[in-house]
C-alpha cells in the first residue's frame, strides 16, 4: 500500500513523491507571517492539520517496528518522566524526512530572525542538507526525529531537546493521537522563565493531525535596552487514561 510505502525506510521511489510534493504544499500553503509573530509572541505557533487522520495512524501503528529506529529510551529509567520514545536511525522514513524538509526552511528565516536579534554567531542555511552537514562535520551524526508513546499515568518532565554544540532554535511535535477517543489529559505544555519575573505555564490545544512549532531553549523578547532571552522548557501533562502518540521532528542532530 502507498500509506504503508509512505512510512517504510524502503518505500519505492515512485511512493513517494506526490505525497512528498502535497506534503510540502500544505507547509507551504500555511501563514508564515502569523506564525512567525505568534512564535515571536509567546514561543509557539499552531499548524492545524498538517497531517491526515491516516496519515497519523500508520505513524502510530509503526511504534513497534523495531528495524525503524535506532535506540528506544524508557523515560522512568532516566528520570525523565514515564512512558517511552524511539529515535529514527537513518534513512528516515520518507514522510518523516518530507516533513523534516519541508519544514525546515521557513522556520530557518525566523530562526535567522531570532539570531540577527539576539546577536549571535553563525546563521542558518536555507536547506535542511546543508545544515544537517554541518551537525555531522561536527560529529552530530545520530538522527533525532522520534516516535513517543504515553500511557495511563505517563508523562513528560518540562525539558528542553539539546544534542550537541549545533542547536536550530525551533522543533515541532505532532499528535498522532485523537484527544477524547484515544486519550485523556496529556496536554502539551510549555513553561516560560522571564527574567526578574515568576515563570509562565501554556498549554498548547492539539488535536489530532495538529503540529506545534515551538522554541528549544529561548525565543527572543524586546526589552528597554534591546532583546534578550526568554527562556522555555516543553513537556506533556500526566495521562489519566488511554494511549497517546507524538512525532516530534527536530533539526539538529545528536553526537
Amino acid at each position: 500500500m502507498i500509506a504503508d510505502a509512505w512510512i517504510s525506510q524502503t518505500a519505492p521511489e515512485t511512493a513517494a513523491p506526490d505525497a512528498r510534493e502535497r506534503l510540502h504544499r500544505r507547509i507551504d500553503g500555511y501563514d508564515w507571517s502569523a506564525l512567525g509573530a505568534a512564535l515571536d509572541e509567546r514561543g509557539w505557533a499552531l499548524l492545524p492539520k498538517l497531517l491526515s487522520a491516516s496519515q497519523c495512524a500508520a505513524l502510530a501503528d509503526a511504534y513497534d517496528d523495531e528495524p525503524r529506529y535506532r535506540s528506544r529510551i524508557v523515560m522512568q529509567r532516566h528520570g525523565f518522566g514515564r512512558g517511552e520514545y524511539r529515535y529514527f536511525g537513518y534513512p528516515l522514513p520518507p514522510m518523516v524526512q518530507a516533513l523534516r524538509e519541508g519544514l525546515y526552511p521557513p522556520l530557518a528565516r525566523i530562526a535567522e530572525r531570532w539570531r540577527a536579534a539576539l546577536g549571535e554567531d553563525g546563521g542558518y542555511p536555507d536547506s535542511l542538507q546543508a545544515f544537517v552537514a554541518r551537525c555531522h562535520a561536527a560529529g552530530q551524526t545520530r538522527p533525532t526525529p522520534l516516535l513517543l508513546r504515553y500511557g495511563e499515568g505517563d508523562y513528560n518532565c518540562l525539558h528542553q531537546d539539546v544534542y550537541g554544540e549545533h542547536v536550530f532554535p525551533l522543533q515541532t511535535a505532532i499528535l498522532l493521537s485523537q484527544p477524547g477517543r484515544d486519550f485523556e489529559g496529556g496536554e502539551f505544555v510549555l513553561t516560560e522563565q522571564r527574567p526578574r519575573m515568576q515563570s509562565r505555564a501554556q498549554v498548547v490545544p492539539l488535536r489530532q493531525g495538529d503540529a506545534v512549532a515551538f522554541a528549544v531553549r529561548h525565543r527572543p523578547q524586546r526589552g528597554a535596552r534591546g532583546f534578550y532571552r526568554v527562556n522555555l522548557r516543553h513537556g506533556v501533562s500526566a495521562l489519566r487514561a488511554g494511549t497517546r502518540h507524538t512525532l516530534g521532528v527536530i533539526f539538529h542532530d545528536a553526537q
